[in-house]
């Protein structure tokens, strides 16, 4: 009877240190130390974005200039606005109306804006131009939120991103986090792999997330014998002390 005891008590130890999540293996922003072994990431200048072919970009024109306003269809007499999404062809050019192709491919938006703006001005003097990339947004597959999600601000970090998605999921692996990220001129995708757990993720090549970034969740190997919470941490071990006790009755039944 005490060797079942000792058994059983020994297996409920076992699930006790190996049945919930620590802190350690979820946490963020931990400090790397040498019993962590956490990775330490350099700090990079911010990027920004700049559109690629195949990209879409949106643009506003305005001006007083009444034929211009007839020409595109606006309803007021005199002020001139128009918006649609434009595709960056393989040669790098956006085709708009009343201007020969221009190059965008390789400007940030603010060039881009830049650069449109001053082509309308040689035959509409009065012209502004806003411009933005329509396509702004990253996905994200594996374990935690899947879907496809608006990037509303410049400089989105990968924390800000994920937590659009409800955050990672207990059994997503943080030690191995994924990005797949585009590149321009037919060339493969670049691969990012990181561990956001380390607090040295901040400011690092890791940190930002741009448009048509893929962010890749990969589930845990040893997910499937951890419990979510610690309610459900709780239930197994209540189950397990009930059926302890069962199988303690039924060999006290046997034995007399």
């Amino acid at each position: 009877m005490r060797k079942i005891q000792t058994i059983f008590l020994l297996l409920l130890m076992a699930v006790a240190m190996t049945g919930c999540y620590s802190h350690r293996a979820i946490g963020y922003l931990q400090e790397p130390t040498k019993s962590n072994k956490l990775p330490v990431y350099d700090s990079v200048p911010y990027q920004p974005y700049r559109i690629r072919v195949n990209d879409e970009i949106i643009y506003r024109l305005i001006t007083m200039d009444e034929t211009i306003s007839k020409s595109l269809g606006t309803n007021t007499s005199n002020t001139g606005q128009y918006a649609n999404s434009y595709r960056v062809f393989a040669d790098g050019t956006v085709d708009l109306p009343f201007l020969k192709p221009i190059k965008v491919q390789g400007l940030t938006e603010t060039e881009a804006q830049d650069t449109l703006r001053a082509a309308f001005k040689e035959i509409i003097p009065d012209a502004d131009v806003k411009v933005a990339l329509y396509n702004k947004y990253f996905s994200v597959v594996g374990d935690a939120n899947a879907g496809r999600y608006f990037i509303y601000k410049e400089k989105m970090n990968i924390f800000q991103a994920l937590a659009m998605t409800g955050d990672v999921m207990n059994s997503g692996d943080r030690r191995h986090i994924r990005i797949i990220r585009p590149r321009d001129g037919g060339q493969e995708p670049e691969i990012l792999e990181f561990d956001m757990r380390t607090n040295s993720i901040i400011d690092s090549k890791y940190y930002y997330v741009y448009p048509n970034d893929v962010i890749y969740v990969a589930r845990t190997k040893d997910s499937f014998f951890k419990v979510p919470t610690y309610t459900g941490f709780l239930g197994l071990i209540t189950s397990s002390v009930s059926l302890l006790i069962t199988v303690l009755n039924q060999v006290l039944l046997l034995s007399r």
